[in-house]
């Protein structure tokens, strides 16, 4: 793609860019209340990937902030956030979607998932990853209960919100307009909705 152009992740589908080192990307939540899974990876070694576990071991915490850092799984930063216009909400603990999730929770046959989509947006790269990692669910708001469990909890993300990442290394990042139409991930109406990036020079 074109670097500076705007891109559309339409809802319950998933695409993916390469971000050269120094290369920034915006990513939009256009419409408000919708959660982005992400992925990012090595551009030249696709078993080092952003790794939600070690994220949290390096920043030695469950949320991420302007300036931070995410890192691989060789602990080596790939993505720094420059800016953030949302509440700052964003999970490092669930995994993706994927067709188990929603049979679990009752919906039975096919559902469009974030897993698929992570593949999906890659074998149009025709890169294919060595394993499904856990996403930075951008914009997601989960909260830990009292007596420890993980609640769901509708994203405070408005319309417009955007964070903007810097590329630590050459990379390949995969955003998916997370297709969740059953609990509240997407906000009380459970309504998937598109979102936006854009690629930019350094």
């Amino acid at each position: 793609m074109n670097a500076d152009t705007v891109t559309t992740v339409p809802a319950r589908t998933g695409k993916a860019a390469r971000l050269p080192k120094g290369w920034r990307v915006k990513l939009i939540n256009t419409h408000g209340s919708q959660v982005v899974d992400t992925w990012a990876f090595n551009a030249t070694n696709m078993s080092e990937c952003m790794s939600m576990e070690h994220s949290r071991s390096c920043l030695e915490g469950l949320m991420c902030q302007v300036g931070d850092s995410m890192y691989t799984n060789q602990r080596r930063p790939i993505l720094t956030i420059l800016e953030d216009t949302s509440p700052g909400v964003h999970d490092m603990l669930l995994s993706a979607c994927d067709t188990e999730r929603y049979h679990l929770l009752g919906h039975k046959g096919y559902h469009e998932n974030c897993v698929d989509n992570l593949k999906a947006a890659l074998a149009k790269l025709e890169l294919t990853p060595p394993e499904i990692p856990s996403p930075w669910n951008v914009f997601q708001k989960v909260v830990i209960t009292e007596n420890g469990r993980l609640e769901i909890q509708p994203p405070p993300a408005e319309a417009g919100d955007h964070l903007m990442l810097r590329a630590e290394m050459d990379a390949v990042v995969v955003f998916s307009a997370c297709p969740m139409d059953i609990v509240l991930t997407n906000g009380p109406d459970r309504r998937p909705r598109d979102v936006q990036y854009q690629i930019l020079h350094s």
